[in-house]
């Protein structure tokens, strides 16, 4: 199913590239993006992954370099019955994560030694859970690619400024044309980027807390890095808005609500949901942790103390 959904975002994105092309040059312009843009395709399916992680400065690790994160990363594996995927580290003060990859035998997950210093080994745990998810539901090709397609539409938009002062550029609706290339482009690409993360962001919580087999873990982790991250700037991530989608937690400051423009579901929603999984999963009543400073200071296990610092300090 998710083979048939990559195949129609792909053509999707590719008639909206060749819409932008037409925009701004007419029958040649949208000849011109439709070579651009299955050769982007065919570029993006094989590389995109790699793009994405040197565009956030991660590095690979292994079980020399980085111990314990990587141990957390093989439990877990083993246990969704995946292959050990790639393991990367961007040095980011911001807590978050994301996995990459076409498919679970080439796939990568990051995390930023942000996430690493903040969080409890549990909370990794359950954060690194849902990014295996997302790879065994296949959902890194799709959210790789599309990270890859949208900002080549944006970029493109883009270029519209510099062409629309130019008379002979054979856009057949002169500077209307240029203006909706300009405004348009960028913002379907961004539509087409909520459309396929924000129930999938659901999926993967639901299927990390089974992985993790703490769902309240993932529920804590979750509320400690939207404290985080709207308190904090991921540079890359700003520079490179197209890939936001692919975190956990929607790494561009400021973007809190569980509307229109949002990339992911609200995170109380997530929450909640996650305290009903706990439920299912006999672990007893809890009450939801809250995004807020207070659920940062204090964990779910942890009564009146602070919550236990990670293996990383």
């Amino acid at each position: 199913m998710n083979a048939t959904k990559t195949a129609m975002l792909i053509a999707a994105m590719t008639a909206l590239f060749m819409g932008v092309g037409f925009l701004l040059g007419g029958g040649r312009g949208m000849g011109i993006a439709f070579v651009m843009a299955a050769a982007m395709n065919l570029f993006s399916y094989w590389n995109a992954d790699k793009m994405v992680l040197r565009m956030h400065g991660a590095r690979e690790v292994d079980a020399r370099t980085a111990p314990e994160y990587y141990r957390i990363v093989e439990e877990l594996t083993a246990r969704a019955g995946l292959p050990i995927p790639r393991v990367y580290l961007m040095e980011n003060d911001q807590p978050n994560a994301f996995a990459t990859g076409r498919n679970p035998e080439n796939a990568a997950v990051a995390a930023t030694t942000g996430l690493l210093r903040r969080l409890s080994r549990e909370e990794i745990a359950g954060v690194m859970a849902h990014e295996l998810a997302h790879v065994q539901n296949r959902d890194t090709l799709i959210m790789t690619v599309t990270a890859t397609l949208a900002g080549a539409i944006s970029m493109l938009g883009n270029f519209a400024f510099f062409l629309g002062g130019n008379r002979e550029n054979n856009n057949p609706l002169g500077f209307i044309g240029v203006l909706v290339a300009m405004l348009v482009a960028p913002f379907a690409a961004m539509i087409v980027q909520m459309a396929i993360s924000r129930t999938r962001e659901y999926s993967a919580d639901r299927r990390g807390a089974e992985i993790s087999g703490n769902p309240m873990a993932l529920a804590s982790a979750l509320a400690k890095i939207a404290n985080a991250a709207g308190r904090s700037v991921n540079m890359p991530a700003e520079r490179n808005p197209a890939t936001a989608h692919m975190f956990i937690i929607n790494p561009l400051n400021g973007q809190r609500m569980d509307g229109l423009f949002s990339t992911h579901p609200d995170t109380q929603n997530r929450i909640d949901a996650l305290v009903a999984i706990a439920g299912e999963m006999g672990q007893g009543r809890f009450s939801a942790p809250s995004p807020t400073p207070a659920a940062v200071r204090q964990g779910p296990w942890s009564g009146n103390a602070k919550p236990r610092k990670g293996p990383w300090g």
